[in-house]
């Protein structure tokens, strides 16, 4: 066993390995991430290296693009029309030419393990080896073993939950289950994630409103078919396997309104969203409400969701903080999604106290609040988690989910909420070939840490010892209700 992110203090060291051996066989829980489902669906060989391993990793490209690296260099999809550099060894070369700019990031740290753990490749990455690396990692990509659902056995993954918008028709999972690899108790599951439909000022909104009455057959040009369309929709997505709903709002703000001004509100901004066509097509307009109306209108359908899912058993997940698309350029030239996002502050105890004042002590009721403020660990996340039974502190994510962040969040979290209040690691992955690496690094992590309260007496090293089982595998499985009923 080698010893990569433990203690460098000799007496620490060793007992965090004897704590990583129970954790490093247990099967990997994935609870949240954003892994397209239907690469396990089709199961079809995987792509060339670069389109693997490069083009959909928006940790990589955003650090090529501060250096002045466009994504459209390494093949990422313009949604412009431009050029795309489509040569995939061109893109893999560019990419080693500037390897230097990940020294001591946890990309680096990674990717040097996927390419080590998964694809058994010894030889080091850089400038001078990127086309060694290259064919060797071709080569094995031509293999049966390397294909997606081989690799989910060499994963040792046991649930692995993507994330679909109510909209979607939920096909590859239907495939995927008719496999017997979906729907409940499935190995891949998906996630409600309906941001899409309740945030007004998304341009578009309208428009999707309308598809989901399509979708549903019910009419969504009313308040009360909106909802309950989107109650039907959540039944869909549990019969594919869902066990959790995911939010990511701006902010945390949870509040209710009452149903005539929720009622108003909502047909007037659908109104305003569809007009501009004589005959009322949908179009694709500006927002139809603004700031501040969207904000209440996205708090009091946390609300809404929560108040649903007390019948239907979804956890509710809340991924606030971040500004969406702040990097105007990029997402004009390569849209949505690809690494133009950056944290904001944010607070959570007057946000939150709506929500929990109604369901906190629900025991129907779960909620997982992730952040990507850390300041609010101490402040904030962990005494609120600590106090309200339905609430549990959500694994850091994104911007916080580096080796250094991973222990200022246990040493923050624990001394208030200890370790059964939060929830496990959430890999919040869109590359599939990195998920065992980033489940090893949070359990080496813990490992030492735990090694450290061993060392300072503060904990027996048999509770320790369970204790990291439980952080690894227990926890997140319980919390998340995957592999049950």
């Amino acid at each position: 066993m080698d010893d990569l992110l433990f203690p460098a203090e000799a007496r620490t060291r060793a007992i965090a390995r004897e704590l990583y051996t129970h954790a490093r066989n247990l099967p990997l829980i994935s609870p949240h991430g954003h892994v397209d489902p239907g690469i396990l669906a089709e199961d079809a060989p995987f792509p060339d290296p670069a389109r693997l391993i490069i083009v959909p990793d928006h940790y990589v490209t955003r650090m090529l693009l501060s250096q002045g690296v466009t994504p459209d260099r390494l093949g990422v999809p313009r949604v412009d029309g431009g050029p795309v550099e489509t040569d995939p060894r061109a893109i893999w070369r560019t990419f080693a030419q500037h390897w230097h700019l990940f020294r001591g990031t946890p990309s680096r740290l990674w990717l040097e393990q996927t390419f080590k753990t998964v694809f058994d490749i010894e030889t080091p990455f850089g400038p001078q080896t990127a086309d060694r690396v290259y064919d060797e990692l071709a080569a094995r990509l031509e293999q049966p073993e390397y294909r997606p659902r081989a690799l989910f056995g060499k994963f040792n993954l046991e649930v692995l939950a993507t994330t679909e918008s109510p909209l979607d028709d939920l096909s590859r999972h239907a495939k995927l289950a008719a496999d017997g690899w979906g729907g409940p108790g499935g190995r891949v599951i998906t996630t409600f994630r309906p941001d899409d439909l309740v945030d007004m000022d998304w341009p578009g909104w309208a428009a999707r409103v309308a598809r989901l009455g399509e979708i549903t057959g019910l009419d969504t040009t009313t308040y009360e078919g909106f909802l309950a369309a989107l109650a039907q929709r959540r039944l869909d997505f549990i019969a594919a396997g869902a066990t959790c709903s995911d939010h990511g709002h701006p902010t945390a703000a949870t509040g209710s309104m009452t149903p005539d001004d929720a009622k108003l509100m909502f047909e007037r901004a659908l109104h305003d969203g569809l007009a501009g066509t004589p005959d009322g097509t949908p179009v694709v307009p500006g927002p139809p409400v603004g700031p501040a109306e969207a904000e209440a209108f996205r708090a009091h359908m946390l609300m809404e969701f929560a108040r649903m899912s007390l019948d239907d058993g979804l956890v509710m997940q809340l991924h606030p903080g971040s500004s969406r698309n702040h990097n105007a350029a990029l997402f004009r030239t390569h849209g949505r999604d690809v690494g133009g996002d950056i944290p904001v502050a944010t607070e959570y105890t007057n946000a939150l106290r709506p929500l929990l004042d109604e369901f906190g002590h629900d025991p129907r009721f779960r909620v997982v609040v992730y952040t990507l403020d850390e300041y609010t660990f101490t402040r904030e996340l962990a005494p609120l988690a600590g106090g309200y039974p339905a609430m549990f502190v959500g694994a850091p994510w994104w911007f916080l989910d580096a080796p250094e962040a991973l222990r200022r969040w246990r040493e923050a979290v624990t001394e208030t909420a200890g370790f059964y209040n939060t929830a496990g690691f959430v890999d919040d992955t869109r590359a599939y070939c990195s998920i065992p690496v980033r489940h090893d690094v949070a359990r080496r992590v813990d490992a030492g840490w735990l090694a450290r309260l061993v060392a300072e007496h503060r904990l027996g090293l048999d509770e320790a010892a369970e204790t990291i089982a439980d952080l690894a595998y227990h926890l997140p499985k319980k919390i998340f209700r995957v592999g049950q009923p």
